[in-house]
């Protein structure tokens, strides 16, 4: 699972700049959930083949009692438990303050990796100043300056060094198992539908042994086929029978999204389609997962709220469109056969293989129907396609000037080749490499 990281200290010391220095990116908030705005902040980060996820905090006040700084010190200690490590930010410019020292003894109970970075130090590697922070028996402080981009490579080093990264080949201890999650708010009944599903299948199942960020990981069959359902419902082992608490953690729901082969995101026919459903739908997208798309509790609601819901669907999650959408109640046991053909299919879309012919001949063929637009004095010229990778699937589109190809060409190219290799319930990538033209002044 990817490692969490949060950032933690009084308000205006930088952790926002260092987010998004983290997350290259000014927008990089990928589940920004209803409440807590103004408070936790998640983000994916990437150094070199190393992911991890980071989440920024309000200024955090400990030892307040009253109103919003309150509430941010709860948000900021949620922060802390969902984390793997810490980095515990402080300015060397306002030096070392009594908050800062409050900051550090409640780190010290929190019993998490504590890694001080020293924020606005552009250029003050050897300074004095930042032997002060050495009082706070964290560790060596380490310099930066997120405004300027300044020791963040290093910060990160040192923090992501202090994990252990599987091998490639780890994957293969997978045996072939399809990793399925299931996505959703509380209280839509993810865990009514994982209890359905191993009552029926009368499981022998187990916790897995680990650490915090080990997701539970339940190893099951059903119809032949091998599956490791990914938890993100609490699930808990209580003796020998099973219960599941919802308990909704951000950071268990897009760690076991990113883990996951396919992900039912799971809709409250009751409730319609909020936003914390569109930003969890969002990261499912991002991530490239295959996806289905189930409206639990469908039997509660009457004609007219299922004509409204639906419209709302394709408005809110239009993104989604290419996953098929099941009603189902999970309750009563409705729907569940549909939903694990839809789960098969769609892990079959996003493993399937294509041949370089048949993508090739797939391409020349939609050119024949419909030919690119003139881009200045050249259009674009599809050659050859060939694969590029599966789980989603990528189709890598050779030629001259394709940089011309507009957006709405691309949709083009990945209906007809959904169209004839019958994909659903995944996202299709299509890749366009333009090779040299010598005859075009600006090159391709």
């Amino acid at each position: 699972m990817k490692p969490v990281i949060a950032l933690v200290g009084r308000p205006n010391v930088g952790k926002s700049t260092l987010f998004n220095r983290m997350t290259k990116s000014r927008d990089a908030i990928v589940a920004d959930f209803a409440g807590l705005t103004r408070d936790r902040h998640y983000g994916d980060g990437r150094l070199g083949d190393r992911e991890f996820i980071v989440v920024d905090t309000g200024g955090f006040e400990p030892t307040s009692t009253t109103g919003i700084v309150k509430e941010m010190a709860k948000q900021t200690r949620q922060a802390v438990a969902e984390a793997d490590a810490v980095i515990f930010v402080v300015d060397v410019r306002m030096g070392l303050s009594g908050q800062d020292h409050d900051i550090a003894r409640y780190l010290r109970t929190a019993n998490k990796r504590v890694f001080v970075a020293v924020n606005k130090a552009e250029g003050m590697a050897e300074s004095p100043l930042l032997a002060e922070f050495h009082e706070l028996g964290m560790g060596d402080p380490i310099p930066i300056s997120s405004a300027h981009g300044q020791g963040i490579r290093s910060l990160l080093d040192t923090v992501l060094d202090s994990f252990d990264y599987p091998e490639e080949d780890d994957e293969a201890a997978d045996d072939g198992a399809i990793r399925l999650a299931v996505a959703g708010r509380p209280n839509v009944g993810k865990s009514t539908l994982i209890n359905t599903w191993l009552g029926e299948e009368r499981l022998i199942a187990f916790d897995m042994p680990g650490t915090t960020r080990d997701a539970i990981s339940v190893p099951f069959e059903h119809d032949g086929k091998q599956f490791k359902l990914i938890d993100t419902a609490g699930l808990r082992r209580k003796g020998k029978v099973f219960e599941a608490i919802e308990k909704f953690s951000v950071v268990k729901t897009l760690q076991a999204i990113s883990d996951a082969n396919v992900v039912v995101l799971l809709l409250d026919a009751t409730q319609g389609v909020t936003d914390q459903d569109a930003h969890i739908a969002g990261y499912i997208l991002d991530s490239g997962r295959a996806v289905v798309m189930a409206i639990n509790k469908w039997d509660a609601i009457d004609s007219y709220q299922r004509q409204m819901l639906e419209r709302s669907i394709e408005q809110r999650l239009a993104f989604l469109k290419f996953a098929p959408l099941l009603q189902i109640s999970a309750l009563k046991r409705q729907g569940l056969g549909p939903l694990w053909k839809a789960i098969a299919d769609a892990h079959a879309s996003a493993t399937k293989k294509m041949t370089t012919p048949v993508l090739t001949r797939l391409i020349l063929e939609a050119v024949q129907h419909q030919t690119p637009k003139k881009v200045g004095h050249f259009r674009p010229k599809l050659r050859y396609a060939h694969q590029g990778g599966m789980n989603p699937p990528l189709v890598v589109i050779h030629g001259n000037s394709l940089a011309g190809v507009t957006e709405s060409y691309k949709r083009f190219l990945e209906a007809r080749i959904r169209a004839h290799y019958k994909l659903v319930g995944t996202p299709l990538k299509i890749e366009l490499r333009s090779s040299e033209n010598p005859f075009d002044p600006k090159g391709s």
